[in-house]
């Protein structure tokens, strides 16, 4: 195969690549886009923030949808080429499938170097970015954790109920505290109004309520009181709301492919437990690796001589991607809880479609039906011809 050739097959290869990444990118982040607006209209935390998360989760998603992207562009690249007989003028010119394969396979090495560097490098990195851009966000809002109608407890000794968050967020409506910060003494306050003051030096945020009352029980005494209030004042630690975010120990999904392995040798040094590293350990090289297999598999599939590509495309994809990332969620959570050991759980989905890609594959480059569609439909064209040959 010349040159020219070569950059044909490239080029029919990158820009659906290109529009793949893009729509399963664009579906996986839809749930997060709608949280991150409704940050923005009705919290008001800045748009550069919103930003700075944004690009902090995207390395997570594009670990999933780059071979997601690779899948498809290989799908329907070959399938153009089928429905429009180009492999057939290929294969009659002497350029057999393998050969075929070359600039596609030397494509998929690209495609599976930038993977393993998004899995290995680039989602810790982004993981680390999140955690400290919502600890920034936590700080500066502290109403981006109080939810409408949710009971938030991420203040120590308190249970807030809010019926309605004002934007930008620091306005609330119908509140419902319970405070259990004093041992002896339970208290349930009540307030039709509500405004946030934040004091990021000590952090604390100050909730100061109006027009409301205060249901206090002592418990060694077992009495009851009641107060109305005017204005009463009720101060929230950030630190204990905060702890998550502010951790300075990384987590295995924070960890580089260097620090992992340290990690390892760390635990089994102390004989300590070192399965959610190695689950982390393995994901990092298994995933890339489904560049590979879906390279494999996608161009026998993709040499199916059909009428609709794009919607037989997507349509192959979808179902091909359901059932690895299916078996890789299996196999993860299994390894995860000490069923399957973290190499055979990770790799079990990598090994599934790489035995059913190579059968595939020498079946299309033996040029032989496979399946029960493929051989019925070689009966159907032989019959065709032997009416043909027997009424001239």
């Amino acid at each position: 195969m010349g040159p020219t050739l070569r950059r044909y097959f490239l080029r029919e290869v990158v820009t659906p690549f290109l529009f793949g990444i893009g729509v399963f990118t664009f579906i996986l982040l839809t749930a997060r886009m709608l949280k991150l607006v409704e940050l923005v209209v009705n919290r008001g935390v800045p748009i550069y923030q919103i930003a700075k998360v944004f690009g902090y989760i995207l390395p997570t998603f594009l670990e999933v949808t780059v071979p997601m992207g690779l899948l498809l562009a290989i799908l329907l690249s070959f399938g153009r080429k089928s429905a429009d007989s180009e492999i057939v003028a290929l294969k009659t010119s002497g350029i057999s499938l393998y050969q075929m394969m070359v600039p596609v396979l030397l494509f998929t090495m690209v495609i599976y170097v930038l993977s393993f560097f998004v899995a290995a490098y680039a989602r810790p990195w982004g993981n680390v970015g999140l955690k400290t851009s919502l600890y920034e966000i936590a700080k500066t809002r502290a109403s981006a954790g109080l939810q409408e109608r949710v009971f938030n407890d991420d203040f120590a000794g308190l249970v807030i109920y809010v019926e309605h968050v004002d934007p930008p967020g620091d306005q609330l409506r119908g509140i419902l505290i319970a405070d259990s910060r004093e041992p002896d003494q339970r208290n349930t306050v009540t307030a039709k109004r509500g405004v946030l003051v934040g004091d990021e030096s000590t952090q604390h945020v100050t909730l100061r309520l109006t027009d409301g009352n205060i249901h206090t029980f002592i418990q060694g005494e077992q009495s009851y009181q009641k107060t109305d209030f005017t204005v009463y004042d009720v101060t929230l630690d950030l630190a204990v709301a905060l702890a998550k975010f502010s951790s300075k120990e990384k987590t295995a999904k924070e960890m580089t492919l260097g620090e992992l392995r340290d990690a390892i040798a760390a635990k089994r040094n102390t004989d300590g437990d070192a399965n959610e590293l190695l689950v982390e350990f393995h994901r990092k090289f298994a995933l890339p690796f489904a560049c590979l297999v879906f390279g494999l598999i996608a161009v026998p599939l993709g040499l199916q001589p059909v009428r609709a590509v794009r919607s037989r495309g997507f349509s192959v994809s979808l179902a091909l991607l359901f059932v690895y990332y299916l078996l890789l969620t299996a196999g993860e959570t299994m390894a995860e809880k000490g069923t399957l050991p973290p190499m055979v759980g990770l790799w079990m989905p990598n090994a599934f479609f790489t035995l059913i890609g190579l059968a595939l594959f020498q079946s299309a480059a033996r040029e032989k039906p496979w399946g029960i569609a493929g051989r019925l439909g070689q009966r159907l064209a032989l019959l065709r011809q032997k009416r043909v040959t027997s009424h001239p």
